[in-house]
């Protein structure tokens, strides 16, 4: 649908939002007799369109020459925020990155990212994967009227700004052991990148080479193939890193207290990108196998709901021996429409997304793999739209257990009220969409097709038990805007 301002958005029905993650992170360093030939702009943008699942709000670079910062951003998706005019004017051999899903503050352009402050040296600017969870009490550090925008990412900016000596090495080292909550973060001054991962390391972060000689920080491994960087490492929970013509340096800020986030497995990650050394890929396909051994039903076809339950599909159907089909076809180009669509064209709901083939799926049993049910809207449209086309019975299986709780760590989820496993059971759920039968995976099959130990994974959706304590006067997207 299109923003206020006439650019696009991703959402084809706001009331039924898919989970969206916080954001996607990039930032590269060249040596600065590199600059001219690696243009780490455009390697910025690429890295960023490798990225853009995770944030579709809003996109913007920031590029240091040594002397000067230049940011520029914009409300949209990255295609739309940049082109080649643009690019060639951020001239530099250092950049951050970022595309945008708020959860802490509202989709503004004062709100958009990179965030930037001068400093008593020069400049700081700074981009941010997830949700901090004190945001009111780092706040109040601060002077009144010292902030310009209603995000976590700026109050941490403007703190991390106030170092005096030391730089912002040692402004992280004082700062960042009080912040609390998901935060994978890619900063710069003038001369140096700088990179660093919450203690519990909720969100991703990795350390890439670069081929012809420099450096790259990223959200996922995705984005370091796309511009044609080698994977080093991840970014340790607890780690901060430097980046300069002295090479890499690392320190440690917080004992590592590894709380990883379990639902990237499910939903947020690339499918081609790499988590703790596997592909996020193989992992689902795993689970595809787990949950059909776990909710086997006698089908004559298995289909994916597009694209996001297309590996579960594989595995599901590799296990049961029912055969894999295409039953729905996705129109690839929703969202990139100006037309909002009318009453009339609302009424034909997921079509605009989703259209059945209707001589594949007629008469047949149906086995729909998709990833998650949130709210439920868009299962029960896909369910009826089966039926519609003929579908003999339609059997739906989801690749992760019910989502019945929200999480305050850099996914919008919405209130529990809203999320429809929050006070339904599985059959409740299964008569409200609409479905034959209806099964999750259980979460520990979930957590073993991960291949991480359970302590070291964040399941607060799944299980309702968060590692990091949340108080309820932190929870909110818009708890930096009351009485602004």
């Amino acid at each position: 649908m299109p923003l206020r301002d006439g650019r696009l958005s991703h959402d084809i029905d706001p009331s039924d939002r898919a989970p969206q993650d916080a954001c996607g992170v990039f930032g590269v360093w060249v040596p600065a007799d590199q600059a001219s030939r690696a243009e780490v702009s455009k390697l910025t943008y690429y890295g960023l369109y490798a990225l853009q699942h995770r944030g579709q709000e809003s996109a913007g670079i920031a590029v240091s020459d040594g002397s000067r910062i230049v940011v520029f951003k914009d409300m949209g998706l990255v295609a739309q925020v940049f082109d080649e005019s643009v690019l060639n004017t951020l001239r530099g051999h250092i950049a951050v990155g970022h595309c945008r899903y708020s959860t802490t503050g509202s989709p503004t352009w004062e709100n958009a990212q990179p965030t930037f402050r001068s400093t008593d040296e020069g400049g700081l600017v700074l981009v941010h994967n997830g949700n901090l969870i004190n945001t009111p009490e780092l706040a109040g550090r601060l002077e009144p009227g010292v902030l310009t925008a209603t995000t976590d990412t700026e109050v941490l900016t403007a703190l991390l700004a106030l170092h005096g000596e030391g730089g912002p090495t040692a402004a992280a080292r004082e700062i960042l052991p009080d912040t609390r909550g998901a935060y994978s973060l890619v900063f710069m001054d003038e001369g140096t990148l700088y990179a660093a991962r919450d203690p519990e390391g909720v969100r991703p972060l990795v350390l890439g080479a670069l081929e012809a000689g420099g450096w790259v920080v990223a959200s996922e491994t995705a984005a370091l193939d796309i511009v044609g960087a080698r994977l080093v490492r991840e970014i340790e929970p607890g780690e901060l890193v430097a980046i300069d013509g002295a090479g890499v340096r690392s320190e440690r800020f917080a004992k590592a207290r590894p709380k990883g986030c379990l639902f990237e497995y499910v939903y947020l990650a690339r499918p081609d990108t790499t988590i703790a050394g596997r592909s996020v890929q193989a992992t689902r396909v795993e689970v595809g196998r787990r949950l059909a051994r776990e909710h086997p039903v006698e089908a004559d076809m298995v289909i994916p709901t597009p694209e996001s339950g297309t590996p579960a599909a594989i595995g599901y159907a590799e296990a049961s021996g029912i055969p894999y089909g295409q039953g729905l076809v996705k129109n690839s180009y929703v969202g990139r429409t100006f037309i909002q669509p009318s009453q009339t064209i609302r009424k034909l709901g997921i079509r605009l997304k989703l259209n059945p083939l209707r001589e594949a799926i007629e008469g047949k049993r149906l086995v729909v793999v998709d990833d998650s049910i949130v709210r439920g809207n868009t299962q029960r449209a896909i369910v009826a739209m089966l039926r519609d086309a003929g579908a003999a019975e339609v059997h739906v299986r989801i690749s992760s257990p019910p989502v019945s709780w929200p999480c305050f760590y850099g996914i919008d989820f919405a209130t529990r009220a809203e999320l429809i496993a929050g006070d339904l059971s599985v059959e409740e759920i299964r008569d409200s969409i609409g479905a034959d039968s209806l099964g999750y995976i259980s979460l520990d099959q979930l957590i073993s097709a991960s291949q991480i130990a359970k302590d070291n994974l964040c399941r607060a959706c799944f299980d309702g038990v968060y590692p990091i304590p949340v108080e309820q006067d932190a929870r909110g997207k818009h708890l930096l805007e009351v009485g602004r």
